[in-house]
């Protein structure tokens, strides 16, 4: 039996996904779900636009030739999925920035395009076992806020210390103001020489430290092709998740034989920087969901609204109401069931609903609606007023 307030729960209760062993590590997103995870990720598109980011799209499957190029195929085949294709293979992608890449290639940047800035919602796949999936927090089939930054050596820093500024905010809009930090430094697995780690490590610390960020150490945990900086969420247990990161790697640009032109036309070895604010996307809503104890904030409930009529005669004035909140850009719904007003309070408070617009004989009479909000509160507006209200209540508040 799961605890109410850890996130399969919560997801089961108010209708958001499931998961079942034909698709192990993989999600089914119900409506209300898919409603979420679509909000979550045109606020970082928004963020990604404003902030500089081409989207793209790269393909999903790809030759083992690229991945023995990039170095996976010798130091993360075990977690990819591989398809037989003749004497060789094909491997869906654990993550993007082999594809990226080639689209930096295809660019043929010169330093006037620089930092050149990609970003990609990326579906990548990483073959778990079956004893180490655990709900949204690790699954098989995830989707990465992938972002890649493609710079010359001096703009290294200001482009890590804009990173940490935004993810601080990012967080913060959500309600993680406690955020750990670690360093992960060379693994004993990896690709490029020490001089190239030796490099790598200086330059991520120095960023890190011009951030002002304290982090703790973990010595050999930093990715095959560079180090990174992890930013960790807590679920409710306080357990440790990985979420947000920024990794500064040289090897990939070398083994690519990346290049950018100079202003004195010479071909130049950039920086590629590799950053995600969700890291996984799944991973994300589960802890929000924690944390939140389902109730979300309200520009992220799949249902902000909910009228409930009281008496039939207000049946149509409810469905006029909602109309009018959908025309604002509230996401509203009408409960005119011939149940009692008790019946329809506690299905909203079942799910979740920040505010429960009541209206009866009297509010119709007078123009007016009842509102009731999460916390008890109760409030009666005439028409026009409450409308605005709700209208402004919906809106995101995240920090910038």
């Amino acid at each position: 039996m799961l605890d109410e307030h850890d996130h399969r729960a919560l997801g089961q209760r108010l209708d958001l996904f499931h998961l079942q062993e034909e698709a192990a590590g993989m999600v089914f997103w119900h409506p209300r779900g898919l409603m979420l995870y679509r909000l979550l990720e045109e606020h970082v598109r928004q963020r990604m636009r404003d902030e500089g980011y081409q989207e793209v799209r790269s393909p999903q499957l790809f030759s083992q030739q690229l991945w023995e190029q990039s170095g996976h195929w010798e130091n993360f085949r075990e977690n990819m999925f591989c398809l037989p294709e003749g004497d060789r293979h094909l491997a869906l992608k654990p993550v993007s920035c082999p594809g990226h890449i080639h689209l930096v290639q295809r660019m043929a940047p010169s330093h006037h395009d620089l930092p050149l800035r990609l970003g990609e919602f990326g579906l990548v796949h990483r073959s778990e076992p079956s004893g180490a999936m655990h709900g949204l927090f690790r699954l098989r089939q995830f989707t990465q806020d992938d972002g890649h930054i493609f710079c010359a050596e001096e703009q290294v820093e200001a482009e890590v210390v804009h990173f940490v500024k935004s993810l601080r905010a990012f967080y913060a809009g959500f309600g993680f103001d406690h955020v750990q930090v670690a360093f992960s430094s060379r693994p004993a697995q990896r690709a490029g020489s020490d001089a190239v780690w030796d490099q790598a490590e200086a330059w991520l610390k120095s960023a890190a430290r011009q951030a002002g960020l304290q982090f703790a150490e973990q010595p050999g945990q930093g990715a095959f092709y560079g180090p990174k900086l992890e930013f960790v969420l807590n679920d409710r247990l306080g357990r440790a998740w990985q979420c947000g990161t920024i990794q500064l790697d040289l090897v990939l640009p070398e083994r690519f034989d990346l290049r950018y032109v100079d202003a004195s036309g010479a071909r130049q070895r950039p920086v590629m920087l590799h950053r995600a604010l969700f890291g996984s996307l799944e991973r994300f809503i589960g802890i929000l969901l924690e944390h939140h104890g389902g109730a979300l904030p309200a520009w992220l409930a799949p249902e902000q609204v909910v009228v409930a009529s009281v008496g039939a005669g207000a049946a149509a004035y409810a469905e006029r109401l909602v109309a009018r909140l959908r025309q604002v850009g509230c996401r509203a719904r009408a409960d005119v069931r011939d149940e009692s007003l008790s019946r329809k309070v506690a299905s909203a408070h079942q799910d979740s609903v920040p505010f429960l617009a009541v209206v009866g004989g009297r509010e119709v009479e007078g123009n007016n609606v009842r509102l009731r909000l999460r916390d008890g509160a109760q409030r009666d507006l005439a028409w026009d007023e409450a409308v605005a209200w709700l209208s402004a209540a919906c809106q995101p508040a995240v920090a910038d």
